[in-house]
């Protein structure tokens, strides 16, 4: 059964998961990161069909997340590249390959994330855009944009403040692999 759009919803989280939800979509994005710019060299990589490749471009391209670029005019190829709105989804990325390797690898991290400076391995952590303090996220609400149509943000006005969740009991990555 094919699920309807989530258009009618007033939320970022639903509307992003309309551009980026479908299979395999990330790991297209994932690629064009990395430098694999071509439809066979996606689908050689990916090991996608064709026809699904084709669709998932497409509707980045449509998104505008992905633009289609001629290279070459006889016969007619392209390559894809990131438009800024697609580039803006590598810190999404990075804190998904990091929740795989810590979550979904039982032998440890499949990849090691490393920063390319000084070679040290990196687990992202998210960080307030104004103090650069880490975000415990107990300690974030949420209220209306300008963008908003609706007075009350879901779901955090089903709960009183009072019945908000205590804080998160996550160990520290290095206390885990110690």
């Amino acid at each position: 059964m094919k699920r309807a759009d989530f258009q009618h919803l007033e939320c970022p989280l639903a509307r992003t998961l309309e551009v980026i939800g479908e299979w395999w979509t990330l790991l297209i994005v994932r690629d064009l990161f990395f430098g694999i710019r071509t439809f066979d060299a996606l689908c050689k990589d990916l090991g996608i069909a064709r026809n699904i490749l084709a669709a998932r471009l497409k509707k980045l391209e449509e998104q505008k997340v992905v633009e289609k670029i001629a290279y070459q005019e006889r016969p007619p190829r392209y390559r894809y590249q990131l438009t800024n709105k697609g580039k803006d989804l590598y810190p999404l990325l990075v804190l998904l390959v990091d929740w795989g390797n810590r979550w979904e690898s039982e032998r440890g991290p499949i990849i090691e994330l490393y920063h390319d400076q000084d070679a040290h391995t990196i687990h992202p952590q998210l960080v307030c855009s104004t103090c650069r303090e880490p975000i415990d996220p107990t300690e974030i609400r949420l209220r209306p944009g300008p963008g908003a149509t609706q007075t009350e943000p879901l779901p955090s006005s089903l709960l009183e403040p009072d019945e908000l969740p205590e804080p998160f009991d996550r160990p520290d990555i290095d206390e885990e692999t110690a």
